[in-house]
């Protein structure tokens, strides 16, 4: 099930961020008192009634200005728009209702989305200002008092919103289904692999790069388990992307990225290896994901007994730093290995997902450090006292010691392999955090 995405718009310097911040409890936001600080747009997560919401932070809108930074501020409000399924107006009690304000609440309500008003920097307890019921005028419906600075009003907000989200999909996903991102640079063959394993026409297929705009999913239940494919946009360079609609579909990309548990990294085989392909398994390696890296269109590739050799070698250098990850060689048009990429999908799910016993680690603990003894540094000796495992989706280990200083980065990679050699781990990164005794983790 996606999250529901709540828009925050409005002129500049209203208060925005400071509300964006109040909301998802962090400091996510750079907030000042002059306008214009924000300009991209910022996410950040909140709960409301056991109820995630995703939130986008936007820069001010200035609907008729000329000045290149505004007009960029704009168009970014606007995709935030066109992305969410609520948005937030928020306004300013001390200014009352200005002619921006009404030019913003006419583009809104021809966007189509529903739209809660929200007067912010109303400060004192009680009874609103006077100015207050002006905001009446603007045709939202009824206004929301909140002190972005306070916190107060923020419950009634969130209220109002949730009025309006999509209703939470009945048919959320079990625990025991695997949510698998298919995800890659345009046209290496997304689309037609969920449709050979769908064995339908679920996603439109075209030789146009781009075809696919939204995240797509699709439940797929068989001998291997039970799956929900997400076919998403194809991800270009920075550079080449110039569409708002394309810069949407990064966006929904990104998003199912965040909510899958495994990621395959399509690459096609008639191109080979480039620098974007290494750029979108980034992605999926900041998030924390499991991995594979699928080598698509192998059908069309003229091979000798080399072939896939010196294939795999290109890819052990390019993808050194997720070395953990494993290839497949399929082909998404005659479904050649496509049965084989589930069952290394389950692999892969699980190994991400692993918990590993205390007691376990610090066995594997002794004999390492007894095999390939702690660094020194200036006669100072690194003692590891213990190792335990903090979370899953990926396996994050803590290891407590004398100093952090002297854990140097290449005994942690030392005690990473150790961990892999010991338990598998194929296909998911792992996470090592230091701390010296006493420090919490």
């Amino acid at each position: 099930m996606s999250t529901p995405i709540v828009a925050i718009v409005g002129r500049p310097n209203v208060g925005k961020s400071t509300l964006f911040n109040k909301l998802i409890g962090e400091r996510l936001s750079i907030v000042d008192d002059t306008p214009g600080v924000t300009r991209d747009r910022i996410y950040g997560e909140c709960e409301w009634n056991n109820r995630k919401i995703r939130i986008i932070d936007t820069g001010g809108i200035e609907p008729y200005s000329d000045d290149v930074i505004l007009k960029q501020m704009r168009r970014q409000a606007e995709l935030a728009i066109d992305t969410a399924d609520v948005t937030v107006l928020v306004t300013d009690v001390c200014d009352g209702v200005v002619a921006t304000d009404e030019e913003v609440a006419q583009m809104l309500q021809k966007s189509g989305k529903p739209v809660v008003l929200c007067v912010n920097k109303c400060d004192q307890i009680g009874e609103p200002p006077a100015q207050f019921y002006e905001f009446y005028n603007l045709g939202l419906g009824e206004p929301i008092q909140v002190s972005s600075v306070h916190g107060t009003g923020t419950g009634d907000l969130l209220e109002e919103v949730c009025k309006f989200l999509p209703p939470e999909d009945e048919t959320e996903l079990d625990e025991d289904v695997i949510s698998v991102a298919v995800i890659g640079k345009p046209n290496v063959g997304k689309s037609s692999l969920i449709n050979y394993i769908t064995g339908e026409n679920r996603c439109i297929v075209s030789d146009i790069a781009g075809t696919t705009r939204d995240s797509i999913d699709t439940i797929v239940e068989n001998e291997y388990g039970k799956f929900n494919f997400i076919d998403t946009a194809g991800m270009r360079r920075k550079a080449r992307v110039y569409d708002n609609i394309e810069k949407y579909s990064i966006i929904r990309a990104r998003m199912a990225i965040d909510r899958c548990d495994v990621c395959v990294i399509m690459i096609d085989a008639e191109v080979g290896y480039t620098e974007q392909d290494s750029k979108v398994a980034g992605m999926a390696l900041e998030a924390g994901k499991g991995c594979i890296i699928a080598v698509n269109k192998w059908d069309a590739i003229d091979k000798d007994t080399h072939t896939m050799g010196d294939f795999r070698k290109t890819l052990d250098r390019e993808f050194a730093f997720m070395s953990y990850t494993p290839y497949i060689f399929i082909s998404a048009k005659t479904g050649q290995r496509v049965n084989n990429l589930f069952e290394l999908i389950t692999t892969v799910a699980n190994n991400n997902a692993m918990r590993i016993r205390t007691g376990m680690l610090n066995d594997l603990l002794n004999v390492a450090t007894t095999r390939v003894q702690p660094p020194t540094d200036k006669g100072k000796r690194l003692k590891i006292y213990y190792c335990t495992q903090a979370s899953t989706k990926p396996p994050t280990f803590v290891f407590f010691c004398n100093n952090k200083e002297l854990f140097h980065f290449s005994y942690q990679r030392y005690l990473e392999n150790r961990i892999r050699e010991s338990f598998g781990l194929e296909g998911t990164p792992i996470r090592i955090i230091v701390r010296e005794r006493g420090e919490k983790y």
